[in-house]
Formats: C-alpha cells, structure tokens, sequence
C-alpha cells in the first residue's frame, strides 16, 4: 500500500473519481496545466483534457455559479477555491442557491457539488490567505462541511463528498498537506461524511479538535501522559452534520472536555460544541467546558501568528485548568 501525503491523496482521491464517473470535473484558478497552487490538481489535466479540467477566470462567484449550474445539469463539480479567505466573493452563491436548492425544490433534485478550500494557517501566508471561517458554513443549513486531518481521511472524505448528493464545503488544513505520510489504499473508498474518529483513548480528558489541530491535540496528550493523565483526543473530521453520540459518549466517559479549534473564539463552532455538551453531558461534567482557539482579530502577519494559533503549551493549560477544577 504507497504512502502518501495529504495533498497526494487528495490528488489520488480526483484521479480515482475522475476515471471511475465522467460526470465528475474539476474548475478553478490554475488548476489545469499549471495543476493548482499546491500541486493538488497535478497531472488531471493531461489526462483528461480541458473539457474536465477546467482553468476558470479569478472569479470565485463565477467558479461556484458555474459549479451549482453543472450540478443541476447532471454532472458531479468539484471546485477549488485557492485558499478560504477568497471564498467571500462567492458567498452568495454557496448561501443563496447551493445551500437552499433541495429545500427550494422540496428535494426533488438533489445539488452534489464539492467546494475544496484550503484553510488554516502555520505555512507564512500573506493576509486573506489563512482564514478559519468554517463556521460560517456550519450556521448554514443546507451544506455539509468536512475538514480532514490524515491522508487516509482525506481521501476518503473527499470521494464520499463527491458522491454525496447534498453540497460538501471540503476544507484542506495547509499545514497539513505535506507533514507526514500515512498509508492510502488504491482504488475507491469511503470514509461516511459524519463520523468522528477516535484518535487516542482516555480516561480523564477529552480533546475535541479537527483538521491542524488534531496533531497539536496528540502531541497535548503525549506530554501529559508522563504525569498520568490520560487525554482522549477525537477528530470530528465532519463539523456538520457532527457526530454528537461519540463526543457525548467520551465526555461522559472523561467528565472534562477542551475544544481546540485555530479560528476566532466567538460564535465558533467551539460554542455549539459547548452547548451541545452542557445540554447532553452537563450531569457528568466535573468542570467547565475550556475552550483553546484563535483570537477575535484577523489571523496576523508572520511574525504573530504563532501566538495566534493554539499550540501545545495553551491546550496543556487548558488541561491543567480543567483536571484541577
């Protein structure tokens, strides 16, 4: 089995579901010849030419309109916004026309579309470039918002989204395209969009984190495993739908919950995860819900944004504070 990283296996991922249905194509800026910013859409376009690598003009609006008139048509769209900060351009079309066409149809025509959006930060972008807003996405009902952190994951995720018949926001943590190799089986396979995967099992904590945070969490947990403290570490990988039975069943195992997200504190889904877990858990909570997140400022130039981003010193205060309570 070949090991790959993530931006490989996403790549895999377009290969095998490009050869397998003709329906699907790819469109966004550079993605065709030059094979996308990160290298995600390389070599697609030599195999199956212009009519299904389509290099669209810097018009996110334009990118996601076209993708949803695709999807009505019959064909299965995966479109790539080069980074997330980019997105708002096209916001009305995700809000105004992706997100509500089944309930406008009164779910006689299904939208299968894909938005890929690289997010995050941690790899020195210039501004606009390391946005985290998926909560944006998740407040808006009708979309489906996956955020890999494994290769594996990624892989899968991204072929079940394209086969899902309901709009996927697919967002690539940038920090993780190229960190580490994991084995990605060939061919076709699916991890289920709203699964949670249990990273590390615990008993005293329990770490709810996706996408770059995921490795900061397992890190967090490692290092308080010489003092015996055992940390339970989940990775959503699906923000909607959430899988609300695994993060109910850890918390009431552990009693203590950190949410570590690096997009901005307030009306994050860090909140919703709060408040799903008072109204779930409350009863088996030995402490407050602490949450560890980005700040409420736009994600700073490169000489702060490591002091932006959660790392592993401000999720191990945030377990001290919640096993000391």
């Amino acid at each position: 089995m070949p090991e790959r990283t993530m931006v490989q296996a996403i790549n895999d991922a377009l290969f095998v579901a490009m050869e397998k249905d003709p329906r699907v194509v790819v469109m966004g800026e550079d993605v065709g010849k030059n094979g996308g910013v990160f290298r995600a859409t390389e070599g697609l376009w030599q195999r199956f030419g212009d009519d299904r690598v389509i290099d669209t003009p810097l018009s996110e609006s334009g990118i996601v309109g076209t993708a949803i008139g695709l999807a009505v048509g019959g064909m299965l769209p995966v479109a790539e916004i080069q980074f997330m900060g980019f997105v708002y351009p096209a916001f009305d079309q995700i809000v105004s026309h992706a997100a509500r066409f089944r309930t406008r149809n009164q779910g006689t025509f299904p939208l299968p579309l894909v938005i890929r959006a690289p997010y995050g930060g941690g790899i020195r972008a210039p501004e606009l470039h390391s946005d985290s807003t998926e909560a944006l996405f998740v407040h808006t009902p009708g979309l489906k918002v996956v955020a890999p952190s494994t290769p594996y994951d990624a892989k899968g995720l991204l072929l079940a989204s394209i086969q899902d018949p309901d709009p996927v926001i697919f967002l690539e943590p940038m920090k993780l395209y190229r960190t580490h190799r994991q084995e990605v089986p060939e061919g076709w396979y699916e991890v289920p969009i709203g699964q949670a995967r249990k990273v590390r099992e615990g008993e005293d904590v329990t770490i709810l984190a996706w996408g770059a945070m995921v490795p900061v969490a397992e890190k967090t947990a490692e290092a308080w495993k010489k003092d015996g403290v055992s940390c339970e570490v989940i990775d959503l990988r699906s923000l909607y739908p959430i899988d609300e039975d695994a993060i109910i069943e850890s918390v009431k195992k552990t009693g203590r919950a950190v949410i570590v997200h690096e997009a901005p504190r307030t009306a994050g889904v860090g909140a919703e995860l709060t408040a799903l877990i008072n109204e779930r858990a409350f009863l088996w909570l030995e402490a407050p819900v602490t949450r560890v997140t980005g700040y409420d400022v736009p994600v700073p130039y490169f000489a702060l944004e490591d002091a932006f981003r959660p790392d592993v010193r401000r999720v191990s205060e945030a377990v001290k504070q919640v096993i000391s309570f």
